[in-house]
């Protein structure tokens, strides 16, 4: 529960500290003096928009902080589980004793900005929001319009049929079939894209296949036609040097052979030549080398037009396939390797999406059966509902009205495309609810927006928040002028009725009815003065005689008549 809210620089308060106990906490005091401060300040917690105008005049900043302490074992083991899986840090200080502490914190600046903290770690104000609204549920002076709306009264549906189980499941089933639905379509919608990759891929991959190219083949087929291009020329010349070289009267071969054999002779004989010698040896054996492959490459070379053309062709043929695909040779042949195996994963894909097509089937034919088990469970709650409801309605003064629940399915197309699919398949289900009310014998049931007043409504809210607080739910409840509309004949029905709802809940109530002040097993007084030229607003907890004469000044003629003391007494009396 909320054990202690404080306030410093907000709006009207400059310092406050208030502390809450257990069960039902009333908060009074004049009109204008700063009640719903309260509810702003608690609002702020639970991530309400920040306003700069909220910060008190002359200060920098304003600050709310609470701070709650719940037991592990109830419903504190919910929320410790969220933070395990939001905020694991803030678990690090568990108080011990069983209980989780946890300590709220809003700022706002003179700028309109505002930080959050938790356990003083901050935090996003999504996260605070989240948290805060596991923690505190507010209903304003107009949230019992909430009451009229389709989702809030499917929510209190499946809290009173502690359905949070089967509707996790549910959600759960939802996310895994939309996932797979959304993968398919998408498969789908590119199928003609697909498709046109698969036919291009085709026609590369058999260029490719056809074309065979090779690096090794490209290098001997440059090599041969720069050959084949000048077989004739290269004929004459090289005929002309081999002649020269080896088969002439004064060959060059035979000059330098002549010359090695006569020095060779002297060197025997005359010292200093034996290096000469040595060195036209070897002058000859490279030139007798070189005669050999000049004349090989000579005998090779023929004036062979068709064959030149045949080459040119091929490289022709291989050098656009270069400029095609942006790449020598060897990349044509990396190519063709990386384009066969994109085909084969393309040509694959229809099987692919015949597989997710079984998958989709499967995942809503599972997503169906949760829906059915949760509609079902839905179903048998109506005349439990009704019951609880009833009763409660009957202590609040609207005994004769008749309280009813029907199941409003989602509309079913017979397409049963994906969009029809997600309207079928609701976030909460495949259908809603519908809280029907016939407030006076005789007339006929109508929904709940068409016949409840403002004050039917918040006594509707007060008794179906009765139904449900046997539950595991929102710890702490806070009414703003809950009471609004309701006279005072019915008030101590309604203080009755949130005493009940305070033995499973705290309840904190903002209100003017003197039936619910004197009730409340903690009184808070809210009262505005000026000092100084400063208007300021305090918080007290009432005891004894300034109980007795704030719930006199909430009676008609106020604590300055005995009629109203006496009755004051009466009901603190019966109160406690």
């Amino acid at each position: 529960m909320l054990v202690e809210l404080s306030l410093q620089d907000l709006a009207l308060f400059e310092r406050a500290a208030l502390e809450f106990g257990g069960g039902l906490n009333a908060v009074t005091g004049e009109t204008g003096a700063g009640k719903s401060l309260v509810v702003d300040a608690l609002e702020l917690l639970l991530g309400s928009r920040a306003k700069a105008a909220m910060v008190r005049k002359g200060a920098e900043r304003a600050r709310v902080e609470g701070r709650f302490l719940l037991p592990l074992e109830g419903y504190g083991d919910l929320v410790a589980a969220w933070l395990r899986d939001h905020l694991p840090e803030a678990l690090e200080e568990d108080a011990e004793g069983g209980e989780l502490e946890l300590i709220l914190t809003r700022t706002i600046g003179r700028d309109g900005r505002s930080r959050a903290h938790v356990n003083h770690r901050p935090v996003t104000q999504k996260l605070l929001k989240e948290l805060a609204g596991r923690l505190v549920e507010i209903h304003g002076q107009n949230d019992h319009q909430r009451l009229f709306e389709p989702a809030e009264q499917l929510r209190l549906v499946d809290a009173f049929g502690a359905l949070a189980g089967p509707l996790a499941g549910y959600r759960e089933r939802r996310t895994r079939w939309l996932g797979l639905a959304e993968e398919l379509e998408r498969l789908e919608g590119a199928e003609s894209e697909r498709l046109q990759r698969i036919d291009m891929l085709r026609f590369q991959v058999a260029e490719l296949v056809e074309a065979d190219p090779s690096s090794e083949e490209a290098a001997g087929l440059r090599a041969e036609r720069s050959v084949l291009r000048h077989a004739a020329e290269l004929r004459a010349e090289l005929g002309a040097s081999l002649h020269r070289l080896s088969e002439g009267d004064s060959a060059a071969l035979d000059a330098v052979r002549s010359a090695e054999r006569a020095v060779s002779e002297w060197s025997g004989r005359v010292a200093g030549l034996e290096e000469p010698a040595n060195e036209l040896r070897e002058a000859a054996l490279h030139l007798e080398e070189a005669v050999r492959g000049l004349a090989g490459f000579f005998d090779g070379v023929e004036d062979d037009p068709a064959r030149l053309e045949v080459a040119e062709e091929r490289l022709g043929q291989l050098e656009r396939l270069e400029r095609k695909y942006g790449t020598d040779v060897a990349g044509l042949e990396a190519k063709r390797d990386e384009l066969e195996e994109e085909l084969e994963a393309m040509t694959g894909g229809a099987a692919t999406a015949e597989a997710l097509r079984g998958e989709v089937d499967a995942a809503r034919e599972a997503l169906a059966e949760s829906a059915r088990r949760l509609r079902t469970a839905r179903t048998k709650l109506g005349t439990k509902l009704r019951r609880a409801v009833e009763a409660g309605l009957a202590d609040l003064g609207l005994e004769r009205a008749r309280f009813s629940m029907t199941t409003v399915p989602h509309p079913e197309d017979a397409a049963g495309t994906l969009e029809s699919d997600r309207r079928l398949f609701g976030p909460s289900g495949t259908e809603g609810v519908e809280l029907l009310l016939a407030a006076n014998p005789g007339e006929d049931a109508q929904p709940l927006r068409h016949v409840a007043s403002g004050g039917e409504a918040a006594r509707i809210l007060l008794a179906l928040r009765g139904a449900l607080a046997v539950r595991r739910s929102t710890p702490t409840l806070v009414f703003d002028e809950v009471d609004a509309g309701v006279g005072g004949r019915l008030g101590p029905k309604v203080a009755s009725h949130l005493e009940r709802l305070g033995e499973h809940h705290q309840v904190l109530c903002v209100t003017h009815l003197p039936a619910i002040a004197a009730t409340a097993a903690r009184h808070l007084k809210v009262e505005k003065s000026v000092e100084g030229g400063r208007t300021r607003t305090r918080i007290t907890v009432l005891f004894g005689d300034d109980r007795i004469a704030e719930v006199a000044d909430m009676i008609a003629g106020g604590a300055a008549e005995p009629t109203a003391l006496a009755e004051a007494r009466r009901l603190l009396g019966a109160g406690s």
